[in-house]
């Protein structure tokens, strides 16, 4: 007896040791991320205080306003869809989390409406109507972090004020985005802004880091792409933004009495924007506006048939629309404007001749940079008077970036009416011109402020590229 005891403690030892070999090589998952308690898709959700958890993969339909209030916290994991319904918003007096993935991204969209490919107008386009609000973050949000999220046919009216706005939200704004915390952080991080009838975005204040997103269709008759207001500072890079109404990102100090508005904007690819802004024609740009006493840096952009290049506003104070700051102050976080290293091509007169934007509607100031693609401080010469017209159709069809999948010179007026992704490709091709002519040395991103987290905070701040675009030969820059 007592040698069979041994012989079975022998053999559960061995079993044991094998068990053990075995779960050497067994792949144990990270769990997700979850805070509090998980919310049911158990039915619509009405319209109410909502806090914890989304959870990974389940679709859930919203039937009213979801509000998070001060000291909540939501978060929705990967794979989610949320369908919103009755016009219905995110109000954030707390804080959200929205952690897609590239294999996994989060839907936020209208369920009625369905995307189109080629052509669009506003009439035809349910892009541009809006179908669910916006997300509303409070000046009590202190952290919004959104990450390989697509928010579709956003910007239904607001049908009231969400809270006592602080800046100049008001009834019936259509705004996709809107964050106004001086002290607070929003990271957007990775994701797709798809259609919207007004600004796709408003920031009133708070730190920044915009990067490596898509934004198709944004604005009707007017509205801007990414638009920072007040005493917002931060990076706005490697962005496509194509088909936007008037500016693809744009920088002006109102709505605020605090600190200037300062972003770099730098490695962004602009596409066909600038063609619906129904104001007055010059008085606004159709790529990088820097308006209304802020300062930026703005490098390395790509931008193809646009109606503006660069603008440096140079107003009358006072006006709706007056000068940048272009003042040396070493105690700003931006020193003083600066721009340089852009690229141009144009498929018509028209555009060219506004490569260097010239005071058509109201004076500019923007100086004609040796470092862009073309030279055009060297096109205008040294007589030149930086806001006097010039004839630039001499460099029409000139400089063609060579996208992967999208075939230069176009039919006319194909810049109008193209204003989503569909199936092209921006990505440059071996060869380009636009390849290695970036600066890398030049500038630098704003950091100071920007959480690095994977869940809480920006999951890396891409350094000025050598490739002219948000799309870099080494694989780095936009992923989408």
């Amino acid at each position: 007896m007592k040698k069979l005891k041994l012989i079975s403690l022998g053999l559960s030892l061995l079993a044991l040791a094998a068990c053990s070999k075995k779960s050497d090589n067994v792949v144990v998952s990270t769990p997700l991320l979850q805070v509090g308690k998980s919310i049911s898709n158990t039915g619509t959700l009405p319209a109410g205080a909502y806090k914890g958890t989304m959870l990974a993969g389940q679709t859930y339909t919203v039937g009213g306003d979801i509000t998070i209030n001060a000291g909540d916290t939501l978060l929705i994991q990967k794979g989610v869809t949320i369908n919103m319904t009755n016009g219905a918003n995110f109000i954030v007096n707390g804080d959200l989390i929205s952690l897609g993935t590239k294999d996994a991204p989060i839907t936020i969209t209208d369920p009625t409406k369905t995307k189109t490919t080629g052509v669009s107008t506003v009439a035809a386009d349910p892009a541009y109507v809006g179908g669910w609000g916006g997300i509303y973050c409070s000046n009590t949000s202190k952290l919004v972090v959104i990450k390989w999220t697509h928010l579709d046919f956003g910007g239904a009216a607001l049908k009231a004020l969400p809270f006592a706005a602080s800046a100049g939200l008001a009834a019936g704004n259509q705004y996709i985005l809107y964050f106004e915390n001086p002290n607070g952080v929003f990271i957007l991080e990775d994701s797709w802004l798809y259609g919207s009838p007004d600004d796709a975005t408003r920031f009133y204040g708070g730190t920044y880091n915009i990067m490596r997103n898509t934004m198709e269709k944004c604005g009707s008759n007017g509205g801007d792409g990414f638009n920072a207001k007040g005493s917002s500072h931060g990076n706005m890079a490697y962005n496509l933004v194509i088909g936007g109404a008037t500016n693809g990102t744009k920088s002006a100090s109102d709505g605020t009495t605090g600190a200037e508005c300062q972003f770099t904007m730098y490695n962004n690819t602009y596409i066909n924007d600038g063609f619906r802004n129904n104001g007055v024609y010059g008085a606004r740009s159709g790529s990088v506006e820097i308006e209304n006493n802020s300062r930026a840096l703005v490098y390395n952009n790509l931008i193809v048939d646009c109606d503006f290049g660069v603008r440096i506003a140079g107003g009358p104070a006072g006006a709706k629309v007056y000068l940048a700051d272009t003042t040396l102050n070493t105690s700003d976080i931006i020193k003083q404007t600066a721009y340089g290293y852009n690229f141009y091509y144009a498929d018509n007169a028209a555009i060219a001749d506004q490569f260097v934007p010239t005071s058509v509607a109201q004076p500019v100031v923007t100086h004609p940079q040796a470092t862009d693609i073309p030279n055009m401080a060297a096109f205008l010469g040294a007589s030149y008077t930086f806001g006097f017209v010039y004839d630039g159709s001499s460099l029409v069809g000139k400089n063609n970036p060579m996208f992967v999948n999208y075939t230069l010179p176009v039919a006319a007026n194909f810049w109008i009416t193209q204003c989503s992704v569909d199936s092209y490709n921006f990505r440059l091709q071996t060869g380009s011109p636009a390849a290695g002519k970036g600066t890398t040395t030049a500038f630098a991103p704003l950091t100071a402020g920007i959480p690095l987290d994977a869940n809480f905070g920006s999951s890396g701040i891409t350094p000025p590229g050598q490739d002219m675009g948000c799309y870099q030969l080494n694989g780095t820059g936009n992923q989408h």
